[in-house]
This record gives structure tokens, sequence and C-alpha cells, in this order.
């Protein structure tokens, strides 16, 4: 296996601050604050696959290197920001977004779905950083976000795999598998996005979810494109045991990119 690279295998020297836009930098400051975070999802994992020592060492590993993506994150940020105090933030983060640390069952209701809710988690990652690489022009963080959404693509497969396994002992049916993907898609603006971006950005403001949420929003949806959604949505099928590639993935993501595209539209009204 090819050794996983560090912070010291990117130039950071080479960062371009005329190239990098505030508004991303808003954005980047958020994902850090969750990417670094993943600690607390290793306990919880590692809470319910007690009995399961593969999967827990297989968890501890990707959690450490979802903290080296919050890590390479948060010191790109502070070269874009030197001001930003990331500690700070993640304390903050910390103290208004929990996860059930002490549960020993799935929140999802199985373990199955409790793997294919970790792929759609991981396919939403791989897109977004997917998408930053392909939309900036700073080639720091465009480095930076090549090798996020590569770890990304393969911790799809690490939990795609883990799922199959468990798919062969508690077989789920198709419609709680659908229900196990896409109750965690309309979760994309759920509390700790939100709350990321507060905590990074916002001060002494008030936490308000919905604008807090969709002022995150504002700044990553429009990096998108079709591309990035028609990969993504095959990615969530076939962690549903569909084609990825016939036309139900299609027609979905042309769905889903018609409905990206509105969200955006009202998001902005929302965040102005």
């Amino acid at each position: 296996m090819a050794k996983h690279w560090t912070l010291d295998d990117i130039p950071w020297d080479e960062f371009d601050r005329t190239k990098a836009d505030p508004e991303l930098v808003r954005a980047v400051k958020a994902a850090a604050l969750v990417e670094h975070n993943s600690g607390d999802y290793v306990t919880y994992l590692c809470g319910v696959f007690a009995d399961d020592a593969d999967f827990q060492a297989a968890a501890r590993a990707w959690g450490g290197e979802e903290v080296q993506h919050g890590l390479a994150l948060a010191r790109w940020a502070r070269l874009a920001d030197p001001d930003w105090d990331f500690t700070a933030a993640l304390r903050h983060f910390k103290s208004i977004f929990g996860l059930p640390l002490q549960a020993s069952a799935s929140v999802r209701g199985s373990r199955t779905a409790e793997l294919i809710a970790r792929c759609v988690v991981e396919v939403g990652t791989s897109s977004f950083y997917s998408a930053i690489r392909d939309a900036t022009d700073e080639p720091v963080l465009k480095l930076v976000c090549a090798k996020i959404a590569g770890d990304e693509f393969r911790h799809y497969k690490l939990f795609y795999d883990h799922m199959r396994r468990y798919q062969v002992q508690q077989r789920l049916g198709l419609p709680r598998r659908l229900r196990a993907a896409f109750g965690r898609l309309t979760e994309i603006s759920d509390d700790e996005l939100a709350s990321a971006y507060f905590a990074a950005n916002c001060g002494a403001e008030r936490y308000d979810r919905a604008r807090h949420g969709a002022a995150y929003s504002v700044r990553a949806f429009p990096l998108y494109r079709f591309g990035h959604v028609q990969r993504g949505i095959g990615m969530v099928l076939k962690a549903c045991d569909l084609n990825p590639q016939g036309r139900l993935s299609q027609w979905l993501a042309r769905l889903a990119w018609r409905f990206l595209r509105y969200r955006t539209h009202r998001l902005r009204r929302l965040a102005a």
C-alpha cells in the first residue's frame, strides 16, 4: 500500500493570496472544523460496532486521515486569514454540536443502514472537495483538495466493503436501503454544517441554524458542476445495490442538478 500523504508533502510556500477567494475561505474554515471533528465519529462508530475489531481498526485509521484533512484545511485557511484562530473555532464548534458518543446501537436502526449512511457522507465529501479542486485557481488549495478528494473516494470504498459484509448478515430490503441513503442526503443542511460555519466565521453573532446553514450552502453549492452531481448520484445508487449508470441514475442526476441550482438561488436570498 502506498504511503499516505502528510502535511509536509504540501508546498505551502506556493500559496497565492491573490487567488484565495474570501467567500471560499469561509467555507473552507467550516470544512476544517467538520473534518477535524471526525474523532468523535470514531468514538460513535466504535460503540456501534463494539464487537467488530476489524471495522474498529478501519474506523480509527479513517478517523486519523479525516483529522489530518481538518489540519490541512485549517493551515490553508490560516494562510488566507492569519488572524483566524482555529483552536478557538473548534472549541466553539464542539460546544454547540455533539454526537451520541455513548451510543451502543446505530441511530440508523441497523449496522448495514449505518454503513450505507457513511457511504453517502463520503459521496458528499468526495464531491465537495472535487468541486473545490475544479473551481479554485489557488494552487495550494487545489492540491490539498485533490488529495482529500482521493482519500474520500477511498473511504467510500472502505465503508462500502464493510456494508456489503453486513448486508450478508442482516439483509436490508431495497426500501430500507433507500431510506438510509436518501435520509442521510436530506441531512446535508443539518446542524453540523450550519454550526461549523457559525463557529468558524460568525464571532459573537447568535446562532441561527437556518441562516448559517444557508450562509454555508450559498458558498458551497455554486462550486459544483454537473459531473460532480452525476458521479455522486451514481455512488449513492451503488451503495443501495442499484445500477450506478442506468436510466434511473441519469434521471436522478438531472433532477438533483436542477434542484441544486434552484436551492442556490433561494439560499442566496435567505443568506442576504
